[in-house]
Parts: structure tokens; sequence; C-alpha cells
């Protein structure tokens, strides 16, 4: 078997062709049946929504960190693919000495294409996957003037309730705010801080955006945060457009123009 170094810099013993593929990521998934791999994903997570007919007809082997190692022994994998941030490391040392594991590690745009690249290579969809990128890196290219000529506009990105967290710096989510043209108000603070309300009202974001994951953002929650920061404009967003870092990535660049249009009105 050919042996590949994933992103976390392990040595992998991949076939030369798996054909029986688990995936432990929601994005990965979906990136997966994008490149055309349907019948050799046989396992998913029960986080796996997209696409739904991958959701609603492979096996479900858990969570993305807690698995059912019996479930996956049935499936019999030649392949698991993982990410560093998603998946429990107990967990994916105690597969790996079982299966062949692939790993990705993402806090970037760059970083989510050569994932893209790679998973097409092992899985020889490497066209296709060139492909993806290709478009996806001119959807992001066309962002670059999307931010307005009055200046900055400062966004705190809220991603739980109870205790309040925040995407901030050596994040996914961090790194296509920035993208899109926004600055992130916690772009000081590390990975995923928990904050007070004092915190968020100090900050003095001119936005909020409340994603719809993982917390599950609802409309109920706009004045609670309104009224935390009264001079911000508080949105709901689609949590999947910011930190879906696979094919779903086509689909950002438009809902960025659009979320700018919300904020501008």
């Amino acid at each position: 078997m050919p042996i590949v170094v994933d992103q976390m810099g392990r040595r992998v013993d991949i076939p030369e062709s798996p054909q029986r593929i688990v995936s432990l990521v929601p994005s990965q998934t979906e990136l997966l049946s994008y490149l055309g791999l349907d019948d050799q994903l046989v396992g998913i997570t029960k986080f796996c929504v997209h696409p739904k007919p991958i959701f609603q007809t492979k096996t479900r082997v858990g969570g993305t960190k807690q698995y059912h190692f019996d479930k996956i022994r049935l499936l019999n994998p030649d392949l698991i693919i993982g990410n560093k941030e998603e998946n429990d490391q107990a967990q994916i040392e105690a597969l790996s000495k079982e299966y062949p594991v692939w790993m990705s590690d993402i806090t970037s745009l760059e970083e989510a294409l050569v994932m893209i690249g790679a998973i097409g290579d092992i899985t020889k969809t490497a066209s296709k996957a060139k492909q993806l990128v290709d478009t996806i890196n001119i959807e992001f290219d066309a962002l670059h003037n999307l931010k307005p000529t009055t200046g900055e506009v400062r966004v705190a990105y809220l991603i739980w309730k109870n205790p309040w967290m925040a995407a901030a710096n050596n994040t996914f989510i961090h790194d296509i705010l920035g993208r899109a043209g926004f600055t992130n108000a916690f772009s000081t603070h590390n990975r995923y801080p928990e904050l007070s309300l004092e915190e968020l009202h100090k900050a003095d974001p001119q936005a909020v955006f409340l994603s719809s994951e993982p917390f599950p953002f609802k409309e109920q929650h706009l004045a609670e945060i309104q009224a935390v920061c009264p001079q911000a404009k508080v949105l709901l967003v689609d949590g999947e457009l910011f930190s879906w870092y696979g094919n779903r990535l086509l689909k950002s660049a438009s809902y960025f123009r659009e979320l700018w249009k919300q904020l501008l009105f």
C-alpha cells in the first residue's frame, strides 16, 4: 500500500484505490459525495446531513466525538477520513491501530484547498478535485473588493451559548471572515474563547453573527444579544457557509455578498 502523509504529518498506509470509506466529518462527507464516491462511502456520522441521500442511506457510526466501534468493524473500512479539530484524539488513535486513518488539519482556506486536493489524490478523483479547487479560488478572489470604502466592520461571530463562545484567531471561521471582508472583533483571542456578555459588550462589535451551528441560534436569541450590543447589527448566519471546508465553499462567496447587503441596507 502507498504511504501518504496527512495534514497532521502522520504517515498513513492507504490502499491504491480505497473502496470502503468511513467519513467522520460532515463537510468531508459531502466532499466525498461531490467527488463521485457515493458507492465507496460506507459510513458517516449522525451530523453528516449533506447530501440528503447519503444521510438517509449510509450507516451512521456515531457523532464526531464518540463512535460505535462495533459498527465501524462491521463496515470493514479500508480508509477512515477525519479532522484534528472535529474528532476526538483518543478515539482516532484507537481507530488508527486497526485501520488507515487520514486526518485533515484546517485553519485557513489554503489548508482546506490542500485537503480537497489530497483527498482527490488518495481516492483517484484528482481531476475533479482540482476543478473544484480552481473554482473556489476564483469565487473567493472575486471577494477582494467586497469590503466597503467606509472602513472595517468589526464582527463578533458567536458559536455557542451557556457558555457564550466566539470564533477567534487561528480558526477556519476567522480566516473566512477576513476573506469575506469582515474584521473579527475577537482577533486578539485564540481559537474559541468563552465570553461573558459584559466582554461581548466591551468588544463593541458593529455586527454580531449568531451561527446556525454548532449551537442552533434562532430568532429568539436576537433580542438577547441586541440588548447587550444595542449599536450592533445582529444577524442569524448560515454556519455551514462559514465553517464547512469542502465543496460547500462554492456557495459561500455569493452568500457573503448577500450578507453585506443586509449589513449596509
